[in-house]
């Protein structure tokens, strides 16, 4: 626990903690591109824009994750650096069974809200069939999908850095292989796309929960499974759950922002939305790296800020974005130089192949600023200031991002519509900034 939360020199803690967080991240972004690309073989746009259409569905199952994963982690990462191992110990368990709750009513209520939940997200006639196969899958899959991602931010608030990571990798190539078996081998197309997401996240959740008990035969304080030991006060639940939700309602609004696109995207065809869908597919490389980043680095700062060591966390913050910044940059311009031959790795229709590349320079201007706008969203988290976090998604998602979409599309039509993405971050970014300072300005006073 020590030797990772107190470590002193602050590039070495950041790579202790982002890297393996960076590293999972990575792994399922491999995974998204590998759903897109086999189920892209099937050369039938329909299918790729099923799968699309879907990733905002499969946003909100995660959001469960989050109000006890990354509420739970916050909690639990402060409570350590006050040296408090009891009651990070109670609040770990606490977290585990509320999430237990939780996917009963998501499995029961996802199978039973199907169609009309494609109907939200976008489908048409052309796609209709093929999002309600995949959507079957995902919440067949649900209660695994939400386990699993609330054991990765709790694992990391304990300090299980490398457990965590395991766990987040093992399911995502089990997921790759599946992959190709469902979708090349056996022809399942999207339904084979969406059971080889569920069956990863179901052996991910079989791994985390040996972990669990492995620790807690070791002794360990901190991760105890047994129901005994479920025995949460008043303030436990208000603190988790005070920052879980608004965390997942940063994954909610990210979802509804998404629908919105989707849905104005749709009015130039199932072909835009392919294009859109495997352009944005591939920005989500420095989307999920920076995202891995931050989020790695968020109990780290969580410990210094329990510890009231200010000091060592304004150092690791600054080396932080700094980071995040740089390695936008570098996607930025790759992108740029190489959109059109990324998208040809997935696509065979010289005009299909066009459009998506014109669209991922478009969309890979923004890549720069996540570096500021993701720290600052897992800093004020780390800190137990949710509403601070929150505000930075509400304006992103919903008061800039909305409003930018509809504008810029009666504008500029389509163009527009994919511009909103870098219009909106930049804008957000400038806010991010004053908001860090202010907050600066007040911890000193």
């Amino acid at each position: 626990m020590a030797s990772v939360f107190e470590e002193k020199k602050f590039s070495k803690a950041i790579i202790r903690v982002g890297l393996p967080a960076m590293l999972g991240q990575l792994t399922t972004l491999i995974y998204n591109i590998a759903d897109t690309f086999f189920v892209s073989l099937t050369k039938e746009p329909a299918m790729i824009a099923a799968v699309t259409l879907c990733a905002p569905i499969l946003l909100v199952i995660m959001s469960i994750a989050s109000i006890f994963g990354m509420g739970g982690s916050s909690v639990i990462a402060r409570l350590l650096g006050e040296e408090n191992r009891e009651e990070s110990g109670t609040t770990m368990n606490f977290c585990v069974y509320a999430m237990v709750i939780a996917v009963i009513i998501t499995l029961v209520s996802g199978l039973a809200l199907l169609q009309p939940l494609a109907e939200v997200s976008g489908a048409d006639a052309d796609n209709m069939a093929y999002t309600c196969d995949y959507l079957k899958w995902i919440f067949m899959g649900a209660p695994f999908i939400i386990l699993a991602n609330g054991f990765v931010h709790l694992f990391r608030s304990v300090g299980l850095i490398k457990e965590s990571t395991i766990g987040l990798v093992l399911g995502n190539i089990i997921n790759m292989v599946l992959d190709y078996v469902f979708i090349a081998v056996l022809g399942w197309g999207t339904a084979g796309a969406a059971l080889a997401t569920s069956l990863g996240f179901v052996c991910a959740t079989i791994y985390y929960i040996i972990c669990m008990l492995r620790e807690g035969y070791k002794g360990n304080p901190l991760v105890p499974l047994a129901l005994k030991r479920f025995s949460p006060n008043a303030e436990i639940i208000r603190n988790v759950v005070g920052i879980g939700i608004p965390g997942a309602l940063i994954t909610v609004l990210m979802s509804v922002s998404n629908i919105v696109l989707n849905n104005y995207i749709g009015i130039y065809g199932s072909d835009a939305v392919a294009s859109y869908g495997i352009a944005y597919k591939l920005d989500m490389i420095p989307i999920l790296l920076s995202v891995g980043l931050s989020q790695g680095v968020a109990p780290l700062v969580g410990y210094c800020y329990g510890g009231n060591e200010k000091k060592r966390m304004f150092g690791i913050m600054k080396y932080t974005i700094l980071y995040g910044v740089f390695m936008g940059a570098v996607f930025t311009a790759a992108f740029i130089l190489w959109g059109k031959q990324f998208a040809a790795m997935f696509l065979q229709d010289d005009v299909l192949i066009e459009q998506t590349g014109y669209f991922l320079k478009i969309l890979c201007l923004s890549a720069p600023m996540l570096g500021v706008i993701n720290m600052m969203t897992s800093y004020f988290q780390a800190l137990g200031r949710a509403i601070k976090s929150l505000t930075i998604t509400v304006l992103r998602n919903v008061v800039l991002f909305v409003p930018g979409v509809i504008i810029l599309n009666y504008f500029w039509k389509r163009n527009g519509v994919i511009a909103a993405q870098p219009v909106v971050e930049t804008i957000l970014t400038v806010i991010c900034i004053i908001m860090y300072i202010q907050d600066i300005n007040s911890s000193s006073n």
